[in-house]
């Protein structure tokens, strides 16, 4: 064990790097690279002597090769995270060892970086672990916009979004249409060591094919017909920060390739270009869609599917957590009425009941849509249930409608139409539910064609 760079007398606390390492030449190597960026570097060439340090000395950043004498690097990636899980941990890996990367990524690891090593890759990569010496806490970090709720559920959503936030794992994010997906994902970029750079959203599902590989990965001047000048691609847009992929299901099999590369090398060849370049983003998905379901019907690669999905988020549906309804209704009805320039209404007891017990396929930016709707329609300072206008139809406190065949239902009692559909309704939702949003299961499951269930759900208004 050896000191590579000493800390200037009165100067500034230096950040300190253990590097864990039994090839001297790399220790060199590390120490010098690390010195220019006026770091302090303490080595290790075991697991034992790893450790001993840990215990004994304060580091702000761990770097460890995979391979040592008396151990495995993800075992000391393993024993960080019992001991110290407060410090980033980041593994050297040899060129073209994915799956190694993926297991120390899934065991906490920070991030790694290949060998041989890019000493530019390294400096970034040690950079953003640096950071995170600042990086605002769950207490601290001041989210604009963020998700809304003080059930269980959202708690332990907010509680993984800042301890993921350390890392630079790749992180999907799986929910329903309108949950706040994208929301996660800026909490992420939020509160995490790349913060201060950009936050690049891209809606996979948005890009026509044919111009997908040039607004992803951009391209040369004069390399097709119409590209009259360079074009830097959305994913260099990003460097510094984060790539969210959202609808990531959407991506055409060509295209998943390419992205696998950026994922596993950290590289981009735009079009036109004979060289790759190296790129440093963090790489956020998301989608409603069931991937591995996709994976086993041939429609998204099992390769791309393990490597962004290194750690998964969901987002829980607003009708798991519907105590958290008024809380988010309160909130939007004031950023509406803010908009308009005028007091946020109340909500009626009766109101809150209503918005309740509705379930919600549109989840949170159904709920906004209703609410927005409610206070079009409302003239005083106050929402009762006749301003809310739900999917099903009538509001909920008017009488229902006689039933089709023109024969009016017995006074206070439903029409047999409007039991059928609710009965069907009900059977439909729990069958997707059972079978997480994949129809063509839920049809079997219900014993009809996928072309029937269909039907059914556009009918009932189920999506």
């Amino acid at each position: 064990m050896n000191e590579v760079a000493q800390s200037p007398r009165g100067a500034v606390e230096q950040a300190v790097v253990l590097v864990v390492d039994d090839e001297p030449d790399l220790l060199e190597l590390v120490g010098l690279t690390l010195s220019r960026m006026s770091l302090k570097t303490r080595t290790a060439s075991d697991l034992q002597s790893a450790r001993r340090l840990l215990k004994a000395e304060r580091f702000d950043l761990c770097l460890t090769d995979m391979r040592l004498p008396d151990g495995d690097g993800l075992d000391l990636v393993a024993w960080i995270q019992e001991n110290r899980a407060d410090l980033p941990v980041a593994v050297i890996t040899a060129h073209g060892n994915v799956e190694s990367a993926v297991r120390a990524l899934k065991l906490g690891a920070f991030d790694f970086v290949s060998k041989p090593l890019d000493l530019g890759v390294l400096r970034k990569l040690v950079g953003s672990a640096i950071r995170l010496r600042t990086a605002p806490d769950e207490k601290t970090a001041d989210f604009a916009p963020r998700l809304l709720g003080s059930s269980a559920a959202m708690e332990q959503l907010r509680e993984m979004i800042v301890r993921v936030a350390r890392s630079q794992a790749p992180v999907h994010i799986c929910g329903e249409s309108g949950t706040g997906k994208e929301l996660a994902a800026r909490m992420i970029h939020g509160s995490g060591a790349r913060r201060e750079g950009p936050f690049v959203a891209v809606n996979c599902g948005a890009i026509p094919t044919e111009l997908m590989e040039s607004e992803l990965f951009g391209h040369k001047r004069g390399s097709f017909t119409g590209a009259v000048a360079d074009k830097k691609g959305l994913v260099q847009s990003a460097e510094g920060g984060t790539l969210f992929l959202d609808e990531v299901a959407d991506l055409p099999l060509h295209m998943q390739v390419k992205l696998l590369r950026l994922v596993q090398e950290k590289t981009v060849r735009p079009i036109g270009e004979p060289r790759e370049e190296s790129v440093d983003v963090r790489i956020l998905s998301a989608t409603h869609k069931d991937l591995a379901d996709l994976v086993a019907q041939g429609l998204f690669r099992e390769d791309l599917f393990y490597r962004i999905n290194v750690i998964e988020l969901r987002v829980p549906a607003l009708r798991e957590r519907s105590a958290d309804i008024p809380e988010i209704a309160e909130a939007i009805l004031t950023r509406l009425a803010r908009r308009l320039n005028a007091t946020a209404p109340k909500l009626s007891a009766e109101t809150v009941q209503t918005l309740q017990a509705y379930r919600y396929p549109g989840n949170v930016r159904e709920l906004e849509n209703v609410l927005e709707r409610a206070l079009t329609l409302s003239t005083t300072d106050s929402i009762t249930p006749e301003h809310i206008r739900l999917r099903t139809g009538a509001p909920p406190a008017a009488v229902e409608p006689a039933a089709v065949s023109g024969a009016p239902a017995a006074e206070g009692y439903p029409a047999l139409g409007t039991q059928l559909e609710s009965l069907e309704r009900d059977a439909i939702i729990k069958a997707l539910e059972r079978t997480r949003y994949n129809k063509t299961a839920a049809a079997k499951l219900l014993g009809m064609s996928f072309r029937a269930l269909r039907y059914r759900i556009k009918k009932l208004g189920i999506e």
